[in-house]
């Protein structure tokens, strides 16, 4: 157990620590086009992950860096792709919005807001039909329940009795729009109960919490027991994006939040247990400064797509 509270701290810190450095890079315009963080919401990528198994398929946002991250998607691959190599996971045409590797089971990153759930349920629907023990997982912003693509899945996924799970990123703004001024409804987690799902509200700035309600609804989705709906309240501590102002906001309610950062809280917690000591976080520290050293370096050495390919997978010649 102590061994696994240490994995899900470093999974953590790993994710920030990428992020931070993809700031630094985004400065100095090594990374360009948009850029979404998840700073502040670590707890809810890696709590997640921890509970899935190996062939359990999961599609995500555009703030997915996390997410990609704690799946497994090697941090190379994802460096090199934001910036825009063909050495990324995918092939340097996706970007930080659209992170990609069948290969750990993540069908993006997708740009359009709750663009990923239609997609949990087409593999629900043939993971169903042919008895397959996989587990869909839909992650999602608050903003997503505002838009007819949730509502049409939450009800085919109870409707088919599909082993999908719908997990919610609740960090209170859809873009720069407050969760209040867009839902009459501000208990996202109810919305559930019209479509005859169980659902449950879980502290997204609690690791373990996050992994015990995940592994909970996954248990029971896997035996059959149909489609779960779960409410992560968390927290992004970064604007919006690179290019939002960051105003509709107050910076007392962001300074309250980080108060929880589930980094600091867990690390405190490992601490008082005699779990893990300074010396200990240091070594991991630097550890993940070397892992983003070199995974900085492959990206810097990577290759951009020739302007000649510029239209593969995209147009092909039909036959007259």
């Amino acid at each position: 157990m102590n061994d696994h509270l240490r994995h899900l701290y470093r999974e953590m810190l790993r994710i920030r620590r990428f992020e931070e450095r993809c700031v630094e890079l985004y400065s100095a315009t090594k990374i360009r086009g948009f850029l979404h963080l998840c700073i502040g919401e670590e707890a809810v990528a890696v709590g997640v992950m921890a509970a899935l198994d190996p062939d359990d398929r999961v599609a995500s946002t555009y703030r997915e860096h996390g997410h990609a991250l704690a799946r497994g998607v090697p941090i190379r691959s994802v460096m090199a792709e934001m910036y825009g190599k063909m050495e990324g996971c995918s092939r340097g045409r996706g970007g930080s919005m659209h992170l990609f590797d069948t290969s750990v089971g993540l069908y993006g990153g997708n740009a359009i807001v709750a663009g990923g759930l239609p997609l949990t349920i087409g593999m629900g629907l043939a993971d169903r039909l042919t008895g397959r023990p996989i587990v869909n997982v839909a992650l999602f912003g608050d903003g997503a329940l505002a838009e007819g693509e949730f509502h049409e899945s939450m009800n085919l996924a109870a409707l088919w009795n599909l082993p999908v799970l719908f997990a919610c990123e609740n960090n209170r703004y859809a873009m720069g729009t407050a969760l209040s001024k867009t839902h009459a409804e501000t208990d996202l987690a109810a919305r559930a109960a019209g479509y005859g799902m169980p659902a449950e509200t879980v502290d997204g700035m609690d690791v373990v919490a996050v992994e015990e309600a995940t592994r909970r609804a996954v248990d029971s989705i896997r035996a059959g027991e149909g489609p779960r709906f779960i409410e992560f309240l968390t927290y992004r501590f970064r604007a919006h994006s690179m290019y939002d102002p960051d105003r509709y906001r107050e910076s007392t309610e962001v300074e309250e939040w980080k108060e929880r950062d589930p980094i600091a809280r867990l690390a405190e917690q490992l601490i008082d247990d005699g779990v893990i000591d300074q010396e200990s976080i240091d070594a991991i520290e630097a550890e993940i400064e070397r892992e983003l050293d070199d995974a900085v370096e492959f990206a810097e050495a990577g290759t951009l797509e020739p302007v000649e390919d510029l239209t593969r997978f995209v147009l092909t010649e039909v036959p007259t």
